[in-house]
């Protein structure tokens, strides 16, 4: 039987998305094995991978669709609203419909250059709001605790589908028991119905694997979430040990929300049913929006395309407007904000103040970096938009004229509409200096300690944050600090660090007459303080703080430990929540 061109063209597109779902599950599913064999840097790999599949499958299938079809019928809206209902017919039995959903949207993205989005030609809303059914999968397994919460954790690490064998598990059923006690409203504890519940499918990131779930009893839950680690050096030096441990135990929401951060790298986990999976982590963080579970287990695109829904909800209540952004403006790029959706609108400025030596190309790539890289819980992830489009009355005026004057060649009005060609969309968080200007002593202090756990976390992922000012940080509804300024960011291991000479006078020339040559990736890191602090009060709090930023020989060694090929250990969680903590590891 012939089909037609639609047809042909929806089956095309899911042929694509098969080619890619298939990829990405082999990637994800080796995840184990690198986790065994503490292969550091080949998940360091996969995960840089993972990210690039989409596009690189979304452009395969770009290029058979040109292939295949001319370009007519290609670029006719009324080809693609047919094929958009026998799209939705072939995907309409499968457990990831949504995601093959965000794959059409993409192509359809690809050919009108993000022009034409229209419900009635791709997947603006999704084909179905509701599952058609319940999938009959069992995602978790369960214990009933019967007052031995000591066998219960003995159930949840035994039961675990790891091959290593853990070094003393006594031990850690021991100390973990014990937490839970101090840990656990009474009504859990206490109740005769107490059960655990975990997802089969483990978590696994960086270094560390994650047993998720929750503790329910009494009429209560809370989350419950058990990191699990190899012993000390394994997979990097002689001697260490493959020997796993439990190295804590986690139950209240805003650490586990920490654990799931838009700051952090994808989880590599085994998804059966993304949005039935996705539904049982919102009842864990209840708070955390749709679009970031989809994207914290990988589903980055299709987080994207919640977050798009979300937006177009919000702009419609037209509780508020788009207004610019607190805060110091920036050199690089306009910033603006809808206060009722806690989100910043990123557009890349015309032209940059005269002290930022970068171009439009530059600061793009250094978005992809970030994008790609292990953030570390300490950068934000970013979601990129072409011809974003806006009603003009959503705008206050003073902001759609800021807009207009910086960077018209990317902001325009056509009729009642604002056309915005390219913008990056982040959390929107409070800036570092204004957070200092606001907050007690004692928030001061902690802060600026968590400014320096930021840049030193940073640094051993392998970044450099560039321009370090107060501004271009800011702080988290945690009380964490967030990196965001990304156009200067670079590698570590690109910089070089440098002493400062012994004596010297101004333009760097020595007492005698003697200069020296300074690079353009030379950094000199006693400088940093009058840079970083024009108030000398909160320097020298950060100086006590942190001494060894300011010292060449902490960056070179952290260097050396980089390229040596060390992944230095950076815990989403406090130390002091560590049974066994190791003095001088990089942590929360």
């Amino acid at each position: 039987m012939k089909h037609s061109p639609a047809y042909r063209l929806a089956a095309t597109i899911l042929h694509g998305f098969d080619g890619y779902r298939a990829r990405f599950k082999q990637i994800t599913f080796d995840a184990s094995r690198r986790f065994r064999d503490a292969a550091w840097r080949d998940a360091q790999q996969a995960s840089a991978a993972r990210i690039n599949l989409y596009e690189e499958r979304v452009g395969d299938t770009l290029t058979r669709l040109q292939r295949t079809f001319d370009h007519e019928a290609l670029t006719y809206c009324e080809t693609w609203r047919e094929a958009r209902e026998h799209y939705a017919q072939l995907i309409s039995q499968r457990l990831d419909y949504e995601l093959a959903e965000t794959f059409f949207n993409s192509l359809f993205c690809s050919i009108f250059h993000h022009r034409h989005i229209r419900n009635d030609w791709m997947f603006v809303y999704s084909s179905r709001e509701d599952a058609a059914h319940h999938s009959g999968i069992e995602l978790c397994r369960q214990y009933s605790v019967n007052g031995d919460w000591s066998q219960a954790l003995a159930w949840a690490l035994e039961e675990a589908p790891f091959d290593n064998a853990f070094a003393d598990l006594e031990r850690d059923i021991e100390l973990a028991a014990g937490l839970l006690e101090t840990l656990l409203p009474a009504a859990i504890l206490q109740s005769e119905d107490a059960q655990l519940e975990l997802l089969k499918s483990v978590f696994y990131r960086n270094k560390g694997a994650y047993l998720v779930g929750r503790i329910l009893g009494g009429g209560e839950q809370v989350p419950l979430v058990l990191p699990i680690l190899h012993g000390e050096g394994f997979g990097e030096q002689q001697g260490g040990d493959p020997c796993l441990h439990l190295d804590t135990v986690l139950t209240e929401t805003d650490e586990v929300s920490i654990i799931f951060s838009f700051t952090r790298a994808y989880f590599q986990v085994d998804v059966p049913v993304p949005g039935e999976f996705v539904h049982y982590l919102k009842q864990l963080m209840p708070h955390k929006p749709e679009g970031e579970l989809y994207a914290a287990i990988g589903f980055f695109k299709h987080g994207k395309t919640e977050f798009f829904r979300a937006l177009n909800l919000q702009v419609a209540k037209r509780e508020d407007q788009f207004v610019i952004a607190p805060g110091v403006r920036g050199m690089v790029m306009a910033v603006f904000v809808l206060p009722s959706f806690r989100t910043v609108f990123k557009i890349i400025k015309d032209k940059f103040d005269p002290a930022k030596e970068v171009t439009h190309a530059i600061v793009r790539e250094k978005y992809r970096l970030v994008k790609r890289h292990d953030r570390v819980g300490r950068m934000a992830d970013t979601q990129e938009f072409s011809n974003f489009i806006v009603r003009q009355d959503h705008f206050a005026p003073e902001c759609l004229e800021h807009l207009l004057e910086v960077a018209p060649s990317t902001v325009s009005l056509k009729d009642d509409k604002v056309i915005i060609k390219h913008c990056y969309t982040e959390r929107m968080m409070t800036p570092l200096n204004i957070y200092l200007e606001q907050c007690s002593a004692d928030e001061r202090v902690m802060v600026l300690k968590d400014y320096g756990n930021a840049i030193k976390q940073m640094a051993a992922a392998n970044i450099f944050p560039g321009d370090m000012l107060l501004k271009n940080f800011g702080v988290t509804r945690h009380g964490r600090v967030i990196f965001y300024d990304y156009d200067e960011v670079c590698y570590l291991t690109e910089c070089r660090f440098r002493h400062m000479p012994k004596s010297y006078g101004n333009d760097f020339q020595g007492g005698g007459g003697e200069s020296f040559y300074v690079g353009p990736n030379d950094i000199f890191p006693e400088e940093f303080g009058p840079f970083m602090f024009a108030n000398p009060e909160l320097r020298a709090i950060f100086m006590q703080q942190h001494p060894e930023l300011f010292d060449p020989d902490y960056w070179l060694e952290l260097q050396q430990a980089i390229v040596d090929g060390r992944v230095i250990d950076v815990y989403p969680y406090r130390n002091k929540q560590r049974f066994a903590g190791t003095i001088g590891q990089l942590v929360y």
